[in-house]
C-alpha cells in the first residue's frame, strides 16, 4: 500500500480523461461561400461534442463571412491565428470573446490570412440569426454568394440545425 501512495501520478487518476489530437477528427465543412471565382469555407473539427458542451477547432478561409448571431448556450471563442472582424472590432491572435446564452455578436469576416479559432459552447450549440437583412446587404455589397450547406456528421443526439434557421444557410 505504501508503494502505491508513493507513486505519482496516482494509478488510474487519468483513466476517464479523453485525450485526442487534431488528426483524430475529420473536418466538417459548416459553411461555404463564393467570392468572385473563389469558394471559401468555414471548417470545424469537433474535438468533443456531447449534450453538455462542444469544443471545436475552427478554420475560416480569407474573406469568409459569418452572419451576426447568438447561441442557445454560453459561447467562448479564442483567436489562435490569422484575424477576423467581429462587427467593427478587429480580433487578432490572443483575442478572447465570451458570449452569454441568448446574446448576439458579429457579423464576422475572416482576415486576409483567414482565421483559426478554438470555440467552446456550453450546452446546445444551435444558433439564431441577428439582423438577417443587414447581413444580406453586407454580402451583396461585398459580392459574396452563400452556397448550399454540405452534409455534416452530427452526433446521434442532435439534428443539423443549419437550414432550419435560414433557407440559404447563412
Amino acid at each position: 500500500m505504501a508503494d502505491q501512495e508513493d507513486r505519482y501520478p496516482l494509478p488510474d487518476i487519468n483513466k476517464k480523461v479523453r485525450i485526442t489530437t487534431l488528426d483524430d477528427h475529420r473536418w466538417q465543412i459548416v459553411r461555404r461561400q463564393k467570392i468572385g471565382d473563389r469558394t471559401v469555407e468555414a471548417r470545424e473539427k469537433w474535438m468533443e461534442f456531447n449534450p453538455r458542451y462542444l469544443s471545436a477547432y475552427v478554420e475560416w478561409d480569407p474573406g469568409m463571412m459569418i452572419r451576426a448571431h447568438g447561441h442557445n448556450s454560453d459561447h467562448i471563442v479564442f483567436v489562435m491565428a490569422g484575424s477576423m472582424m467581429c462587427g467593427d472590432r478587429e480580433c487578432l491572435p490572443g483575442t478572447h470573446l465570451a458570449l452569454d446564452h441568448g446574446d448576439t455578436f458579429g457579423p464576422f469576416i475572416a482576415g486576409p490570412d483567414g482565421c483559426t479559432t478554438y470555440m467552446i459552447m456550453m450546452g446546445d450549440p444551435g444558433s439564431f440569426p441577428a439582423d438577417p437583412a443587414g447581413f444580406e446587404k453586407l454580402r451583396q455589397e461585398r459580392g459574396v454568394v452563400q452556397l448550399p450547406d454540405m452534409d455534416i456528421e452530427m452526433p446521434a443526439f442532435m439534428k443539423d440545425p443549419r437550414n432550419a434557421v435560414t433557407k440559404d444557410g447563412s
